[in-house]
């Protein structure tokens, strides 16, 4: 019996990538010449630390790393989670983004009744960070495939891992 699996994973060389090019244009802007405006990643804990003088300059260092995340990879910024903003030594602030590996409960829940309420002739099961989809047809898990790649749209998901 075909099945496949849902998943979300990040590609971390491609993330590498765009903090590299991220940090290359910090230090070629002209406002950024002289201040603590700089971008950490934490591969380990899968973290993205920003570092600026003002929230105003974090918003600016987004307007930079973003684009060249979506660059590298596509909707790589919806796996994003901002934390606060935190005042650090004096009149310096710092946020985090947390990196979101893996579809957690609650979304695989709802890919799973998406599919159940579909009518489509294929099974969905979790599978901890993933969701296992399966049926007697290829076609059927083409559609199921496209059903749920069209109706989830606030957080990337990847299908594969196709087994006949």
């Amino acid at each position: 019996m075909p099945s496949f699996d849902f998943s979300s994973e990040a590609d971390m060389a491609a993330l590498h990538n765009a903090i590299d090019v991220a940090r290359r244009a910090i230090d070629n802007r002209y406002d950024f010449k002289g201040t603590s405006a700089k971008v950490e990643l934490n591969e380990k804990d899968r973290l993205i630390t920003l570092f600026g003088d003002s929230e105003f300059q974090l918003g600016q260092i987004k307007d930079l790393l973003f684009p060249a995340m979506e660059k590298k990879e596509k909707e790589s910024t919806k796996r994003l989670d901002d934390q606060p903003v935190q005042r650090i030594s004096g009149n310096k602030v710092k946020q985090e983004l947390k990196i979101k590996i893996g579809i957690d409960s609650e979304l695989a829940k709802k890919i799973v009744r998406l599919v159940k309420d579909s009518k489509l002739k294929v099974q969905a099961s979790i599978q901890g960070e993933a969701v296992r989809v399966s049926g007697a047809k290829r076609d059927e898990l083409q559609a199921c495939i496209a059903l749920v790649t069209k109706t989830i749209a606030d957080f990337p998901i990847k299908y594969g891992n196709f087994r006949d």
